[in-house]
């Protein structure tokens, strides 16, 4: 009795692994690869003290077990309180006015490549080459502003 206890023990802890390293955890693969251990293991004892009748058994009780568990954990909802419910729909600096207009002149701080930081009137702002490389300390015209996007070229 003793021996059955441990077989289903250790397969009931693997699939919980496995179904927490699919939910709660995916992508870190340890957890799932201890979970399937625990359920070869599971099997393996089947195998080993009652022979392979009962173990090819215990195998198909097994995936019936396990299909039921991940379609429950799927389809059930009982996950739900744990998902993320809201969504970010806001837009990072939206409200702050551009300052700038096509023709201001500046210096880049940091190397374009293609983007970086620039100061033009004073301010400091992103600002994007046209694929070009653009050296530090390097003087700046704006050529194009798209939405919040500044463009800018290199004055020779």
């Amino acid at each position: 009795m003793m021996i059955w206890i441990a077989i289903i023990s250790l397969i009931i802890i693997g699939l919980a692994l496995i179904v927490i390293e699919l939910i709660f955890i995916p992508g870190t693969t340890i957890v799932g690869i201890i979970g399937l251990l625990c359920v070869i293991a599971g099997l393996v004892m089947s195998f080993d003290n009652f022979g392979t009748s009962v173990g090819w058994l215990t195998t198909g009780a097994t995936a019936i077990f396990a299909t039921g568990v991940f379609i429950y954990s799927f389809r059930s909802g009982a996950w739900k309180r744990f998902a993320l419910k809201q969504s970010i729909d806001s837009k990072v600096n939206d409200a702050t006015p551009i300052n700038v207009a096509v023709g201001d002149e500046g210096i880049a701080l940091s190397t374009l490549r293609p983007m970086g930081k620039g100061e033009i009137n004073g301010q400091v702002m992103e600002v994007r080459s046209f694929g070009e490389l653009v050296d530090v300390e390097s003087r700046i015209r704006v050529a194009k502003i798209d939405k919040r996007k500044i463009f800018v070229e290199l004055i020779n």
